[in-house]
This record gives structure tokens, sequence and C-alpha cells, in this order.
């Protein structure tokens, strides 16, 4: 088992009283598992994929991940290990606008402090992999939303993580761009053995997974 949540509970405080963003909420993902989150908007998905490794505290509950126990770490530790074993995708690309293509994809290597050299090396084997071959020393904005994505995705895997968590990564994107990414991250998926949690609210999207969460009102309903 590669991670696994033990009656999470997320609750804020408000003058209205308390909201459980999370509401006792268990699951369990297997190596090379494609799991798809998906609910109504306020349902609790990104919360959940947020707080897994700690960009958001849990109120209460377990986490477990490769084996770790990693809920009630320190902050230094959950980012040790998201630095090198988790890869993150979101809806808005989150590229840096004055970097190039392969600026963009070397800043998990550079994290790492892995020699130049062999960040140039890899991010090139990379930005091949997703055809970007000839945009390495394109700035973002020189490249369309599904050319975005892509280096967004190779970025996330550059430093070859075991997770890759992704939220809404085909929000911004056309049907057909839309299509182009899943099939991708299938690929990924598949060929990598990389295990895959993504929010989604399409249901397009969600039939692409292996496994299915469903959430509502913070509570997974159907898995």
């Amino acid at each position: 088992m590669m991670l696994q949540g033990e009656n999470i509970l997320k609750q804020y405080h408000h003058k209205g009283g308390v909201i459980n963003a999370l509401d006792h909420v268990s699951f369990t993902v297997e190596k090379g598992d494609f799991v798809t989150v998906t609910g109504p908007s306020g349902s609790g998905k990104s919360t959940l994929l947020l707080s897994i490794f700690g960009l958001i505290r849990l109120s209460s509950g377990t986490i477990v991940f490769d084996g770790r126990r990693i809920d009630n770490i320190n902050d230094r530790q959950l980012t040790a290990i998201r630095k090198i074993s988790v890869g993150y995708i979101l809806q808005g690309f989150a590229l840096i606008p004055y970097l190039t293509t392969i600026q963009n994809v070397m800043i998990p290597l550079a994290l790492e402090k892995v020699p130049g050299k062999e960040q140039v090396k890899r991010a090139s084997e990379i930005l091949d992999y997703v055809g970007l071959a000839d945009r390495m020393e394109h700035l973002p904005g020189e490249l369309s939303a599904g050319q975005q994505q892509r280096v967004a995705i190779a970025r996330s895997i550059v430093h070859r993580p075991k997770i890759i968590m992704a939220d809404e990564p085909t929000g911004n994107l056309d049907p057909s761009l839309s299509l182009e990414i899943l099939d991708f991250l299938k690929k990924i998926n598949q060929e990598n053995n990389i295990t895959i949690m993504m929010v989604t609210h399409s249901p397009v999207a969600a039939e692409y997974g292996t496994r299915k969460l469903h959430l509502n009102d913070g509570r997974i309903i159907k898995s």
C-alpha cells in the first residue's frame, strides 16, 4: 500500500459554527493506481488533495505514505518528502513567466541540488518525452494552454516522484486539449508506474481512473 488515510478530519471555525471540510474520510491507494476524486463544488476534493502531504494541516486523523506516518511530522520533514516523492499539477499551470520552458522544468532538480549538467540532461529528456523538445527556450507566454500544461506535467515528473497529485489539471483547457492531457497522464501512469491522484469535476476525466472516490459534504460516499 502506497498511501492510506484514516478518519481524516479538517475543520474550519467560523462565526456561524464549525464546518467539516473533511469529515472522517478514510481511503487507500495502491502503487500504480490512477485515482480520480470527484464531487460537487465545496465537497472537499481539493482540501483532501492538499491535506495529504501537509499543504493544509489536518485537525485530526492519520496519513501513512510509503510505510511512514506523515500527519504528525513537522513542516521541514513534509517539505523533504514532497521534494523527493511528490509531483503536483495545478489547474493554473503555475509556471514562472520569466523562466524558459527548460528552466521551469529544472526547478525540482535545482531544489534537490542535482548538478547543473544533470539538470539540463534530465529536463531535456522529459521535455522530449512530453513532445516539447522544440520549445525548450520558449517562455510560458509563448506557449499554448495545452503546451503550458505539458510543461507543468514535465516539471511534475522530472524528479521521478512516486506519486502525482493533480488538482483539476484540465480545468483551463478546451475539450480536445483536455483529452490530450488526460491521455498523457494515463500514459505516464501506465508506462512509468507512477501513482496518480487527480481531483476533477469532469465525468469524462473521472473515467480515466482505475479507482474512483466521490465526495459529498466532506465525506466519501462512493469508492
